[in-house]
C-alpha cells in the first residue's frame, strides 16, 4: 500500500509542553516529504472535543498530560477514535510504557530529543500505512457490507469500552435505537434493490446527524443503534430535534424516492447506576415501541376523525 507523496495530511499534536510543540512543528516544516496541516492543543480533553467534531490523519499524543497520565491517557484515545493511527511522544525514561501502549495499538512511539524531521516524517507515513491496513483485515469482522457501518459485533465490543470509561469518569451518555419503519413495503412493492438503497440511505443519515465520534451500528435488519459519546443528560432535545429535522429535509429534497420512516427509542447510560449494553438497548427498545403505539393510535384517530 502506497501513499501519495504530495497527499497533505492533518496531524493533531497533543502535547501540553510549549517546546516540545515548537520542535514539532519545525520538524514538520523542514520535512519536504509530509506536506501537512498541524493541529494542536494541550489538554487531552481539548484533543478529544477536537476528534469528536473532526476528522485526522494521524494523532501524536505525549502520554504525560495535565489531565490524564499514563495508559489511561492513550486508552481514552483509542475508545474515542479507533479509526486514528496514533503515534505516542515520550520522555528518556519512558520507553517502557511506550512499548507496552505499542502493544495496545499504537501505531509507533518516538523519544522526544532523539527524533528529527525524517524520523517524525517516517514514523507518521508508515503509522497511516500500518493502521489502514489494520482496518482493512478487521473490516470483514466489524463492519456491515451494505453501509458501512460497525456490525452488531463490532457494537457491542467498542461500547463496553465506552461503558468502562463513563463510569471510570462519571460522564454519561445518550443511547438511541431506531427502526426503519416499512422495510418489507419497500422491497415488496419496488424490490429488493431499493430495499438496501432504503437502508443505506438511513445509515449516511446517521452519519451526517451524528458527530464522528459517536459509535453508529447497524445491529439488524431494518435495526440501527446509536451511542452518542460525550452527549450530556441534558443534550436530548437538540440531538433529537436535529434527527428528525435532517429525516425531514431528506425527505422533502428526494420526493422521487421512497421515503425513510423511522421510529425513534432512547436511553441513558447513567454511571452512577450502571448497566449492560445489553439493558440500555432493551431500554431504547422499549422507548421506541411506545413511540410506535403513539403514532398508530395518531393515525388511528386521524382516520376516525376524517370518516
Amino acid at each position: 500500500m502506497q501513499i501519495n507523496a504530495k497527499e497533505k495530511f492533518r496531524i493533531l499534536l497533543i502535547e501540553d509542553n510549549a517546546a516540545d510543540a515548537r520542535m514539532i512543528q519545525e520538524m514538520l516544516k523542514d520535512t519536504t516529504t509530509l506536506p501537512s496541516d498541524l493541529i494542536h492543543v494541550e489538554r487531552l480533553q481539548e484533543g478529544m472535543e477536537w476528534l469528536g467534531e473532526n476528522g485526522v490523519d494521524v494523532l501524536l499524543l505525549n502520554l504525560r498530560l495535565p489531565d490524564s497520565r499514563g495508559f489511561s491517557t492513550f486508552a481514552k484515545v483509542r475508545t474515542q477514535a479507533p479509526q486514528v493511527p496514533i503515534i505516542v511522544l515520550t520522555e528518556l525514561d519512558d520507553e517502557t510504557l511506550a512499548s507496552k501502549v505499542i502493544q495496545m495499538g499504537a501505531q509507533d512511539y518516538l523519544v522526544k530529543g532523539k527524533a528529527d524531521g525524517n524520523l517524525l516524517s517516517h514514523a507518521i507515513r508508515y503509522g497511516i500505512e500500518r493502521h489502514k491496513l489494520f482496518l482493512e483485515l478487521n473490516d470483514q469482522a466489524f463492519i456491515d457490507e451494505l453501509t458501512g457501518l460497525y456490525n452488531r459485533r463490532a457494537f457491542f465490543i467498542l461500547v463496553k469500552q465506552h461503558f468502562k470509561l463513563a463510569k471510570r469518569e462519571g460522564k454519561g451518555m445518550w443511547l438511541l435505537f431506531a427502526d426503519l419503519d416499512g422495510l418489507k413495503g419497500i422491497n415488496d412493492a419496488m424490490g429488493h434493490n431499493k430495499g438496501d438503497q432504503a437502508l443505506i440511505a438511513t445509515a449516511n443519515l446517521f452519519k451526517k446527524i451524528f458527530r464522528e465520534s459517536s459509535i453508529i451500528a447497524r445491529v439488524g435488519g431494518d435495526e440501527f443503534v446509536i451511542l452518542a459519546i460525550g452527549s450530556h443528560k441534558d443534550s436530548l432535545t437538540a440531538l433529537t430535534t436535529r434527527f428528525w429535522k435532517n429525516l425531514e429535509d431528506y425527505n422533502r429534497k428526494n420526493k422521487s424516492q421512497f421515503e425513510l420512516s423511522l421510529s425513534l427509542g432512547t436511553a441513558y447510560y447513567d454511571p452512577e447506576y450502571p448497566c449492560s449494553v445489553e439493558e440500555l438497548i432493551a431500554e431504547a427498545d422499549k422507548s421506541m415501541y411506545r413511540q410506535k403505539q403513539v403514532r398508530h393510535k395518531s393515525i388511528i384517530t386521524h382516520i376516525t376523525e376524517g370518516i
